[in-house]
């Protein structure tokens, strides 16, 4: 259970620290990364959204037996992620930076599956 509780902590205050900050810079990606951001409803929309799912991230961490099933989702939500990242990579839309990043979803995607799996064997002792 620690394990699990661990995992989807660090993913909730990782994912906090990495999004939070997407609020305050729209018009600066535009300016680093051109061309601007043109749709801002998509852009706000997938900001909250993201930032939703890490205070689902703080909340199964705090009884991950009975929120298991939370688990499953949570998985999606990282590979789905890392699955658009690699294809965007692979056509020329993103960098590595961005890769990379894609990198980290990718292993609490991972993780998160480790703690469905062992929070499983722990209930059945």
């Amino acid at each position: 259970m620690k394990f699990a509780r661990t995992v989807f902590l660090v993913a909730g205050v990782w994912g906090v620290l990495v999004i939070t900050p997407l609020f305050f810079i729209f018009n600066l990606i535009g300016t680093q990364d051109p061309p601007p951001v043109t749709h801002p409803g998509f852009y706000y929309g997938f900001a909250t959204t993201a930032l939703a799912w890490q205070l689902a991230f703080f909340v199964i961490a705090s009884d991950p037996r009975r929120l298991r099933p939370l688990m499953i989702p949570s998985f999606f939500e990282k590979s789905f992620f890392v699955t658009a990242v690699v294809v965007l990579y692979l056509q020329g839309r993103i960098g590595v930076p961005d890769l990379a990043l894609g990198g980290i979803d990718l292993l609490f995607g991972i993780s998160f599956l480790i703690a469905f799996v062992r929070v499983a064997k722990e209930t059945e002792n």
